[in-house]
């Protein structure tokens, strides 16, 4: 990349709205579970003479029920979404990338397969997929990322495959062929790089995705398991509360929200800075 090039990208970043508080919020989420791989204001062990102590200086947030430090356990679950979310949508993305490179460089059957395949994947809702997956797989962190990876998988190869196609229809594609090149050759010289930045912007929202997700297998019970904190189990944990201590409601449902909102607007801001001509149009 040109010195020019490189300034007009940085340029971009610094121009987008979306993109710096996106970047803020994610980078906020990322922090809070490093520090709390080797530090955490309070403690997560069950202790039942500090339960629902209110907020002070040794708990910002106060504790729960069980005696926990509420910010303790809200920068440890962060570590939990972010992890699940990374690999889930990883699985995704490497699966479903492949299988639209596939379909859409030897058409045919081949084409037909996959695409049937995906459209019967998207009969079933995301969080209603993971269920059934988790169900049969049993709960836990790690059946609950394949769940949600596998959902991931038609997303990303739908996708691939109408922009491959696009790109397929190019002179220079057209001229690769003619030179002799194979279609493997094509798919990763040509076609792949420049769809690239479209399957960046749909990781960063499908990592939103899958973070509600798994929010959402945690509060049925079927995700993250104790002692392992998570905000969807801390919502579960804090409904009987509502009248009694609301704000152990509040905090969890605020992280998830935050984080949401973070990764939809660094999504936002991605597809502007990656395709401006996406920026003039609207």
């Amino acid at each position: 990349m040109s010195s020019s090039s490189s300034q007009s990208f940085i340029g971009r970043c610094l121009n987008s709205r979306s993109f710096l508080v996106g970047g803020v919020i994610t980078l906020f989420l990322l922090t809070c579970a490093a520090v709390s791989l080797f530090w955490t204001p309070g403690t997560i062990d069950i202790s039942i003479k500090t339960r629902f102590l209110p907020p002070s200086a040794d708990h910002w947030f106060g504790t729960d029920q069980f005696g926990r430090d509420v910010v303790s356990m809200l920068m440890t679950g962060t570590q939990n979404s972010i992890t699940v979310g990374v690999v889930a949508v990883s699985i995704g993305l490497f699966a479903g990338v492949a299988l639209g490179l596939l379909a859409s460089a030897q058409r045919g059957w081949t084409e037909e397969l996959i695409m049937r395949m995906s459209d019967f994947s998207f009969a079933f809702p995301a969080i209603l997929s993971a269920i059934m997956i988790t169900a049969i797989l049993g709960p836990g962190g790690v059946n609950s990322i394949i769940a949600i990876g596998i959902y991931n998988v038609p997303v990303f190869a739908r996708l691939t495959r109408g922009s491959a196609n696009a790109i397929w229809a190019r002179e220079y594609v057209m001229a690769a062929r003619a030179s002799g090149k194979n279609k493997f050759r094509i798919t990763i010289e040509h076609v792949l790089p420049n769809i690239l930045s479209i399957l960046i912007v749909q990781a960063t929202i499908q990592f939103a995705i899958a973070i509600l997700a798994e929010a959402a297998l945690s509060y049925l019970g079927l995700g993250t398991q104790p002692p392992h904190p998570s905000w969807g189990r801390m919502l579960n944990e804090a409904q009987t509360l509502m009248f009694l201590q609301p704000m152990q409601a509040v905090y969890p449902g605020a992280a998830i929200a935050l984080a949401v909102f973070g990764l939809n607007l660094l999504g936002d801001g991605l597809r502007d800075v990656l395709d401006p001509r996406l920026s003039r149009k609207r």
